[in-house]
């Protein structure tokens, strides 16, 4: 497994999960906005802080996004580029994304893929503000009560991130749900299953998931050899093998800095995150 070194200090904890309950809404996105003012509302209209959510369908016009990219100095191991500003109409195909608090103002991280208006197929992280809603988008939203996702600044990498947080005043169910983010040089597959084994869970889902891993192995023995990448999952679940071990099965898309799309299920104890991860665990399962 590859890793990188980051230009700060290596944080003592190497995931942090916070308990919370879920909310499941499916609803359309509708047309008029921007992508984070439109989460915003609906947030707002929950009454919630905090939420993880799967695009796809509709459209974008005007659209901006960024890239990864090499980092041209020594303060962050990988960066991003851009923004692109395609011309035209953009349509979604998928994406995965985090909505929550930053300095006390709603915030999201989305990646995804789409195709520019020459028929193109891209992909790469979606400004918040640049993307406005053309066509309604289908989305599939799971509301955090108990927990928000919340940036704060990583010494290690040299970003601002988001990290569950506990809500207070709240207590979760037992056996609650879990937000999840994931440190870098950590095998985002172990960091699953190690956390699902700690509580005794033998099934769970994965809802949203947005990140990056350095390069990419696929369990099909592909390999994404560009160690910047922005990286989404498509679909996420955490079961148990014949063996009576658990397994993490994510299958996710993702983009390197070349420009290469690449899609596939991870190869267990082989991919180390890159900069961050940030999900969502729904126990289906315990033992």
């Amino acid at each position: 497994m590859r890793y990188v070194t980051h230009p700060g200090p290596v944080a003592a904890q190497r995931s942090c999960t916070v308990d919370c309950n879920i909310r499941h809404v499916q609803t359309e996105l509708p047309a008029g906005q921007a992508l984070l003012p439109t989460m915003a509302s609906i947030l707002e209209a929950n009454r919630a802080k905090s939420a993880v959510a799967r695009l796809r369908g509709g459209s974008f016009d005007p659209f901006a996004y960024y890239m990864p990219d090499v980092s041209k100095t020594p303060e962050h191991a990988a960066y991003y580029g851009g923004p692109y500003h395609p011309k035209g109409t953009v349509h979604l195909e998928s994406a995965s994304m985090t909505v929550g608090p930053r300095d006390s103002q709603p915030w999201l991280h989305c990646h995804g893929t789409w195709f520019d208006s020459s028929g193109q197929r891209l992909a790469g992280h979606v400004l918040p503000n640049d993307a406005v809603i053309s066509k309604p988008i289908t989305a599939s939203i799971w509301l955090l009560d108990g927990a928000a996702f919340e940036v704060a600044p990583s010494l290690e990498t040299g970003f601002s991130l988001f990290r569950p947080v506990a809500v207070p005043g709240f207590t979760a169910e037992t056996r609650s749900s879990f937000a999840m983010s994931i440190c870098p040089n950590e095998d985002f597959c172990t960091a699953l299953e190690k956390e699902c084994r700690a509580r005794g869970i033998t099934r769970a889902r994965v809802h949203g998931g947005v990140g990056s891993l350095v390069g990419t192995r696929f369990e099909d023995g592909r390999e994404v050899l560009p160690m910047e990448t922005e990286v989404f999952i498509r679909d996420g679940l955490i079961s148990t093998t014949h063996e009576g071990d658990l397994a993490a099965m994510i299958d996710v898309t993702l983009v390197d800095h070349r420009g290469g799309i690449n899609e596939g299920r991870l190869q267990r104890a082989e991919n180390a995150v890159l900069i961050t991860f940030e999900l969502l665990v729904e126990p289906l399962e315990y033992a």
